[in-house]
């Protein structure tokens, strides 16, 4: 179990550190200041983010390292380097991105009403599953948020929900605090009572990845396996996806490919192509706007402003417009990264297993 009920204990969105002068403190003024053991011998500690930059620390002695620095607002995938080499420190939070293991710090945006954070509200659970897969002949696994006050007779809608290349099933968890949205949106009454299922989309084959077969893993084994595991509602306006980057491309995939499965798609800072493959016949759902309109009640299109990817959105904008189709665009200050896609799933919860339309 990776949450609990009542009070989240998972590693990454409740750390503490071990000893009470070590690990990260986040500072009014959007510094940060850290303090990390590390083995007595070593020469240069530092931190070294995605973007490059780069912050030393001093050591002070007794095998402690601090810094103050400012890395600047919001989520950031870190190394530390002990004399050049990657270490993952067990006093900073830990995700999984990168395909690893990784340290991250997540510096909180002036001004944001603390959607992501845990409150004194009521809390669901993560759990995690283990199910048998007809399409990679392994034991894969999943996790399953379950709403405050779960009640396993009672039949709920569920929200297939998907990380991006290198993440794995624990994003949406560690890195996105999906659990702590949810929790606050279901509270407040925005969001209806819902389980969340994530599954790793870095699929392997017989030892060897394969970032195009999860829609075929979801339908084929995913679906069924929560379908008969859960008391859920299981027609289509009762069924939805979602999921950014990667995972945004296997959301369209999935659901323009089974129209009668899902009424609803969140794509968030994502692609309606397909990147990596020249032929695309999901994109047939969209040769008749008509029927596009009935099939699904909520089309979410979203990107952050300074994304690396916004030429294949703008790309996926104008296809739209040539097959006159409207889905629901939205626009976030922001690049490819945490910060965008948890305002991406925050705007989407409220929309979805409600008589909307696009």
């Amino acid at each position: 179990m990776i949450g609990v009920s009542g009070h989240c204990v998972s590693q990454a969105v409740a750390f503490n550190p071990v000893l009470a002068n070590q690990g990260v403190k986040y500072l009014a003024d959007g510094k940060v200041e850290i303090c990390l053991k590390i083995p007595r011998n070593a020469q240069q500690v530092s931190l070294r983010l995605l973007d490059g930059k780069r912050f030393e620390l001093s050591g002070q002695g007794n095998e402690i390292w601090s810094g103050r620095f400012d890395p600047g607002f919001g989520f950031h995938y870190a190394d530390v380097l002990v004399d050049e080499t990657e270490v993952l420190s067990p006093y900073l939070p830990i995700g999984f991105g990168c395909s690893r293991p990784i340290n991250f710090i997540d510096v909180p945006i002036p001004g944001e009403d603390g959607f992501y954070q845990p409150d004194d509200g009521p809390h669901g659970s993560v759990i995690r599953h283990y199910f048998p897969s007809s399409v990679t002949e392994e034991l894969e696994s999943c996790l399953v948020y379950q709403p405050p006050q779960y009640d396993p007779s009672q039949a709920y809608p569920v929200l297939y929900l998907q990380h991006g290349l290198g993440e794995n099933e624990t994003g949406w968890v560690h890195q996105g605090r999906a659990n702590f949205i949810l929790d606050r949106q279901i509270h407040q009454g925005a969001a209806t009572p819902m389980l969340v299922v994530m599954c790793s989309g870095m699929v392997q084959i017989h030892g060897v990845y394969n970032n195009e077969i999860f829609p075929q893993l979801l339908v084929n084994d995913v679906i069924p396996f929560i379908e008969g595991a859960y008391q859920v509602k299981k027609d289509k306006w009762h069924r939805a996806m979602a999921g950014l980057s990667m995972g945004s491309m296997h959301t369209s995939i999935a659901t323009l490919s089974h129209p009668e499965l899902f009424g609803y798609a969140g794509i968030f800072s994502g692609f309606l192509h397909h990147l990596w493959k020249e032929e695309q016949p999901h994109l047939d759902a969209l040769n008749d706007a008509d029927a596009f309109k009935k099939n699904y009640r909520i089309f979410f299109r979203a990107m952050g402003r300074e994304d690396s990817f916004f030429s294949h959105f703008q790309q996926d904008d104008a296809l739209l417009a040539q097959k006159g189709i409207q889905t629901m665009r939205r626009l976030y200050d922001g690049d490819h990264g945490w910060q965008v896609w948890r305002q991406c799933l925050r705007d989407f919860l409220p929309l979805i297993f409600k008589e909307a339309t696009i």
